[in-house]
This record gives structure tokens, sequence and C-alpha cells, in this order.
């Protein structure tokens, strides 16, 4: 009889060991991708901050390109 309860409190042990190994393991690969994802949005919130920047310079650009455009135009209808 008493070998059956050593066996069964080893089991018990090892069972116990093992579930507590899988949940400390599933943690840290958890807190592993939850990082790399708030890696990956922090890259996205730069972008998307920097995104209208970027488009109001072109903009800008593209009015300054009509301008120069438009004077050239003007002055090669004054050249003729």
């Amino acid at each position: 009889m008493q070998k059956e309860v050593m066996v069964a409190l080893i089991s018990l042990a090892g069972t116990i060991a093992g579930s507590f190994g899988g949940v400390l393991a599933s943690s840290k690969l958890t807190t592993y991708r939850l990082r790399l994802l708030e890696n990956k949005v922090d890259k996205h919130n730069r972008f998307a901050e920097r995104l209208p920047v970027v488009e109001e310079k072109i903009k800008v650009l593209n009015h300054r390109v009509e301008d120069l455009e438009h004077a050239e135009a003007a002055q090669s209808m004054r050249s003729k």
C-alpha cells in the first residue's frame, strides 16, 4: 500500500511541476508576442504621425511646381 501512495504522490508532484512549467512557458511566450506587437504598433503610430506632415509638404511642392509652370508659360508667351 505504501508503494502505491508514494507513486501517486510522485506522479502528483510531477504533474503539478509540469503544469506549472507549461503555464510559465506560455506566459513568457505571450509576453514576448505582446512586446513584438507593441513595437509594431509604435512604428505604425510614428508613421501615422508623420504622414500628415509629408502630405502637407507634397501639397506645397505641387503648388510650387504649378507656379513655376505658370510662370514659364507666361514667359514663353511674352517671348513669342
